[in-house]
């Protein structure tokens, strides 16, 4: 991973208000947000970070229920927001339904130190409102194609962390995954670019050592 991220903004941001930091991950339809989320939480844990998580999704709280069955978190810290329209709506263009989402979580357990808020799948413009989170990763994989970077989608440009995930199956579709990440990080001009493999585990380690540079023990 390459690249240095500002943290100054996360200590007066109004996301952040003083409680849990709120951090945003969001990606196309199946770029593996959730299954991120999977390798993450009990690594966070491990780590005696205290989760609370937050998915979103069109009309059902099918991401939340899996992150409950795995085992990995208390089921009730974590919620689910049906958006009922696209989801960038309720991430980005009227976040309070994610807001109070988050507020009643907090309330709930006290201490908490972070809440991950999940997107539901949306295209390469789906951007986090910095009224809800202090800092946010987009999922991209290279399923999808080593093209997405030469796209500079919102997401892919705009996010203080790129995660290019799926990196196994780079020679099985025909993708050069050195040149995707150089690509990556060209248009991001040398912001983190993280490589994984959320069902290896691969990546993920690194992902929870920026989230703790950036995030959490910057407060």
């Amino acid at each position: 991973m390459h690249g240095t991220h500002d943290i100054e903004h996360l200590k007066t941001h109004p996301a952040t208000g003083g409680g849990a930091a709120r951090v945003g991950i969001g990606g196309p339809v199946g770029s593996g947000k959730t299954a991120i989320l999977e390798a993450l939480v009990p690594m966070l844990s491990a780590r005696g970070t205290e989760l609370c998580v937050i998915t979103n999704d069109l009309v059902t709280d099918e991401d939340a229920e899996r992150i409950r069955r795995g085992g990995f978190i208390d089921p009730a810290r974590v919620a689910a927001v049906e958006a009922g329209a696209c989801p960038h709506t309720v991430i980005r263009e009227d976040p309070t339904l994610n807001i109070a989402a988050a507020d009643d979580l907090e309330m709930a357990f006290p201490g908490t130190d972070l809440v991950l808020i999940e997107s539901g799948g949306d295209n390469l413009a789906s951007t986090f409102s910095l009224d809800l989170v202090d800092w946010w990763a987009f999922v991209i994989d290279v399923a999808g194609g080593d093209d997405i970077p030469r796209k500079r989608g919102p997401g892919v440009i705009q996010a203080d962390l790129l995660i290019i995930n799926k990196i196994d199956l780079a020679p099985h579709v025909g993708v050069d995954l050195v040149s995707m990440y150089e690509e990556a990080l060209l248009v991001r001009e040398g912001r983190p670019v993280l490589l994984a493999n959320a069902r290896t585990g691969e990546g993920i380690g690194s992902l929870a050592d920026e989230l703790g540079r950036a995030v959490l023990f910057s407060r």
